[in-house]
């Protein structure tokens, strides 16, 4: 696989640094493993769901991190000297710890979580400030200028 360096570009990403570290982690090849696996529903315009298929897991042994525009998955299961003393003919429920992240995009919030029949529920909402969305201008109406608010003239 060829890589391009991007370097040069990110001069004249002035005031875009979130796009150039979109582009940099894009070019990166995925480190990520596919356990556990996972499906992203989209519940409403703006509601979404994270379902992971965490079996063997409780809801103690999951942490659930947001910052800023990622959001991070990880579970560790205690050692426990019961399943040591097991044997196995077939294993195919992993217990192993793992981490998954997932991007966010700008203004999604995780609303809620929840662990029900092994499966991890995360439940998202995009949620836009009032400054961020559309507001329509009507015609004709002179702009007020906050200098003269005072009413005196």
């Amino acid at each position: 696989m060829r890589t391009i360096d991007l370097s040069p570009l990110y001069r004249s990403f002035i005031g875009s640094d979130r796009l150039a570290s979109l582009i940099d982690a894009a070019s990166r090849p995925e480190t990520q493993t596919s356990y556990p696996p996972y499906n992203i529903e989209l519940l409403g315009d703006d509601n979404y769901r994270v379902t992971m298929a965490i079996a063997g897991f409780t809801a103690d042994d999951i942490e659930i991190v947001a910052q800023e525009n990622a959001l991070t998955v990880s579970g560790k299961k205690p050692g426990s000297d019961e399943t040591n003393e097991k044997k196995f003919l077939h294993r195919g429920i992993s217990e192993r710890n793992f981490e998954r992240k997932f991007q966010l995009g700008d203004h999604v919030k995780v609303t809620g979580a929840d662990v029900e029949n092994g499966l991890l529920h995360i439940d998202l909402a995009r949620v836009v400030p009032e400054a961020k969305k559309p507001r329509r201008i009507a015609i004709g109406n002179k702009a007020v200028n906050n200098n003269d608010v005072s009413g005196n003239e």
